[in-house]
């Protein structure tokens, strides 16, 4: 139990770290950015109570909220992923499965898996969090684009800490 809860709090600081850092700064076509640091909210594990999974939830977007200077921004948009990643893992995973296996990665679920699973979760993210940031639906098929952009810029990312993070 202890050294899970030291993995998780390794995976808190270096993903928002990465976050604040390195990926807040790569702006692509001034419209493409990457969101690294959800991937903390994936790869919590199934049985994490929901109480918890909301607090940690909210604390991450806090945390990255604070050091970008953007208040209650990426909080809700955390809190909104946490709030529908239980509903999420029923909808695409059977009750063995989850019982079976502890946390949502490549090497226990599959590439097909985690990929479709990750991708939904950033997609309700970015959804959420770039248009509350535009907060009109003026220019409704430009922030459209920098969702689906960003999103899949986000996920190949995501997918790649895997096969980086967790090697055999």
């Amino acid at each position: 139990m202890v050294i899970n809860l030291l993995k998780y709090s390794l995976v808190f600081v270096v993903s928002v770290l990465l976050q604040v850092l390195i990926f807040n700064n790569i702006l692509i076509l001034r419209m493409i950015s990457p969101f690294f640091y959800i991937l903390f909210i994936i790869l919590l594990p199934f049985y994490t109570p929901r109480a918890l999974l909301l607090f940690l939830s909210f604390a991450l977007g806090l945390t990255v909220d604070i050091f970008t200077n953007t208040p209650g921004v990426h909080a809700s948009a955390c809190l909104l992923t946490g709030f529908i990643r239980p509903g999420v893992l029923q909808l695409i995973s059977s009750r063995e499965t989850l019982e079976s296996v502890s946390a949502p990665r490549v090497e226990n679920m599959g590439l097909n898996w985690f990929a479709g699973y990750a991708t939904f979760l950033v997609i309700i993210h970015h959804l959420f969090l770039f248009f509350i940031e535009a907060f009109t639906f003026e220019s409704f098929h430009i922030t459209l684009l920098r969702v689906i952009f960003s999103s899949v810029l986000s996920v190949v990312l995501i997918v790649l800490s895997q096969f980086i993070i967790f090697r055999r």
